[in-house]
């Protein structure tokens, strides 16, 4: 259960960056930016490791989460937009 809420609190912190720092207007909630941080942190995660660029817990990983949570972040936008 706490291995949960830290990657809950994770995602909120890379989704929260994310948000800062992607460029236009984004009409999300609370709860879609903690889906999309986890996700992103997620997804980067798994990539870096497995193509060896990074092992879990290094400052490298943090700065592959916001960057895998800004590309969910803007798919999200370019679907919602066409929707």
């Amino acid at each position: 259960m706490m291995a949960f809420l830290g990657t809950v609190l994770v995602g909120l912190v890379v989704g929260l960056v994310a948000r800062a720092i992607k460029p236009g207007e984004d009409k999300m909630g609370w709860i879609m930016t903690i889906i999309l941080g986890v996700l992103g942190a997620l997804a980067a995660g798994y990539v870096g490791r497995a193509a060896g660029f990074y092992q879990p817990g290094q400052p490298a990983g943090w700065i592959a989460s916001v960057i895998g949570a800004i590309v969910l972040l803007t798919i999200y936008d370019l679907v919602r937009r066409k929707g």
